[in-house]
């Protein structure tokens, strides 16, 4: 029976996730209950959003490595100015994706290594962020507490959350007409053009959609923190451009999966969390979270090898 590289890519993360959530059950059986899984997955839903925010811009062969400073700033945002000016805060959330629309276009006009634009642009975010919370502060919108914290029936928050993140990102990138037009600029932009599409457009609402689940992931962030800093989601750089990888996303040619980038995201989560859980040292976490990723990348080498070795034969 052959196996797709489509199929491998949402099999192998789906499978690290189910390995490494059954040897969390063996080491410490009480996390198999609702509280127990609440706390595994509790930071699960910003590091998604911000993981499908990296996946979009990806899938036009770009990266961010602004990830994290743009979303500790909209987290700084929503601590201040959309707890006490709401108008205000919208609007400097909107202007921010308005800005991450125009970095898109300029990096496609101007032709740009996108890794240099954004990492000097991750120095402006930050320094915005310093501006508008110097100190560890600010309070969390009631309504973005009450929807982080709520307990549906059955399943924690955020692993209901984080299905419909993957549903909803899975149909708008892999089923809608413009997730195949981006899809598209990163596989073969040329014949994007010769359609008659505009990439300059494409690429500019990739970017501004990338920077609205960025935005979505800051607020989600402080719903569990209750307070911000500018430093507070730094981590969610590395960690999204992970996740994406992971799931099976590549760094070129337009491929990604949704799905899978959702699935890579709540791994690193769960590794993150449950070495937190055992009283283990940061660094350790992200050793930990590194070495998940080499296996699954090795794996993934390896069965795609042998699906080369099938069609060759």
């Amino acid at each position: 029976m052959k196996i797709s590289s489509g199929t491998i890519r949402l099999i192998i993360p789906a499978a690290s996730l189910a390995l490494l959530l059954a040897a969390v059950f063996y080491m410490q059986p009480r996390a198999m209950s609702y509280t127990g899984l609440n706390l595994l997955f509790n930071l699960a839903v910003p590091i998604a959003l911000a993981t499908v925010a990296q996946m979009l811009i990806m899938a036009v062969n770009d990266l961010d490595l602004s990830m994290g400073t743009f979303v500790s700033f909209c987290a700084c945002v929503a601590a201040t100015f959309l707890q006490s000016s709401p108008a205000i805060g919208v609007l400097i959330l909107l202007g921010a994706i308005a800005a991450y629309a125009a970095i898109g276009v300029v990096i496609h006009i101007r032709e740009l290594p996108s890794i240099v634009v954004t990492l000097g642009m991750s120095f402006v975010w930050g320094g915005l962020a310093v501006l508008i919370l110097p100190s560890p502060g600010g309070e969390a919108p009631g309504w973005t507490r009450w929807l982080m914290t709520s307990r549906p029936p059955f399943v924690p928050m955020a692993i209901v959350a984080s299905v419909v993140i993957a549903v909803v990102t899975h149909f708008l990138i892999m089923r809608s007409s413009v997730g195949v037009l981006i899809r598209g600029v990163g596989g073969n932009v040329r014949s994007v053009e010769r359609a008659g599409w505009s990439v300059i457009r494409i690429r500019a609402g990739t970017y501004a959609l990338a920077g609205f689940f960025a935005v979505l992931s800051g607020i989600a962030l402080v719903g569990l923190t209750t307070s911000a800093d500018a430093n507070i989601a730094l981590r969610y750089t590395l960690l999204s451009i992970a996740g994406v990888i992971l799931g099976g996303g590549e760094f070129v040619g337009g491929k990604v999966s949704p799905i899978g980038a959702v699935i890579g995201a709540l791994t690193l989560t769960l590794a993150g969390s449950f070495l937190s859980f055992m009283r283990i040292s940061p660094d350790w976490q992200i050793g930990a979270q590194g070495a998940i990723l080499i296996v699954v990348l090795a794996l993934r080498l390896f069965l795609n090898r042998l699906e080369k070795r099938e069609k060759s034969r």
